[in-house]
C-alpha cells in the first residue's frame, strides 16, 4: 500500500535509521531507538515526545524490511549495504530539491510583495486616558443612569413557587 504523501522525501527519523544501519553493526529494537533517539535529541529533532518517537521508529524500521533495505533476523536488525547507499543517496537528492525548491517558491513571493506596507501607521492614542477631560455641559460628562428598585422579600415568593411546583 502506497503512502498518501508519495511525493513526500524520506523524513529525519528514516534518515537516522538508515545512517545508523549503515554502519554495519545488527540491533535489536531497543538499543537501535536508543542510539536514534540520542541523535535526534543532538539535532534537536526528537519532537512529540519519546513514546510518539519510539513508535514512529518502529514503523519506519518496519517499512524499510518491507522495501528490502533492512533485514530482521530474529529480533535483530541489519541493514543492506548496496540498498542502504542507494537509500541515502536518494534522499539526499530529494531533500536537495525540496530545499532549492523551498527557496525558488521563496524568492518568487519576495518578487510579487508589494515593496510598501497596506498597513498605515499612525499613532495610537488610548480612549480614556487621563489628560483628555470632557467638557461639562457635554452630553457624557455626568449621565444619571436609571436606579432599578427591588421588592422585598422576592426571593420567598420565588421559594414558594418553586415549593408549590414541587408539590404539584
Amino acid at each position: 500500500m502506497k503512502s498518501a504523501f508519495s511525493r513526500r522525501g524520506p523524513d529525519i527519523v528514516t534518515e537516522e535509521l538508515a545512517a545508523v544501519l549503515s554502519k554495519g553493526a545488527s540491533f535489536e529494537f531497543k538499543p537501535l531507538f536508543d542510539v536514534i533517539h540520542a541523535n535526534l535529541r543532538l539535532r534537536n529533532a526528537a519532537n512529540g515526545g519519546e513514546e510518539m518517537l519510539r513508535l514512529r521508529a518502529y514503523e519506519k524500521l518496519q517499512n524499510l524490511v518491507q522495501q528490502g533495505i533492512v533485514t530482521k533476523t530474529a529480533k535483530e536488525y541489519q541493514g543492506v549495504s548496496a540498498a542502504l547507499k542507494r537509500f541515502l543517496a536518494a534522499a539526499a537528492e530529494q531533500n536537495a530539491k525540496t530545499a532549492s525548491g523551498a527557496q525558488a517558491g521563496l524568492d518568487a513571493r519576495r518578487k510579487v510583495a508589494p515593496k510598501t506596507s497596506l498597513i498605515k501607521e499612525e499613532p495610537v492614542t488610548p480612549r480614556h486616558s487621563p489628560s483628555v477631560t470632557t467638557p461639562k455641559g457635554s452630553k457624557n460628562a455626568h449621565t444619571e443612569l436609571p436606579v432599578r428598585k427591588t421588592e422585598k422579600r422576592l426571593g420567598q415568593k420565588s421559594q414558594e413557587g418553586r415549593k408549590a411546583a414541587a408539590k404539584a
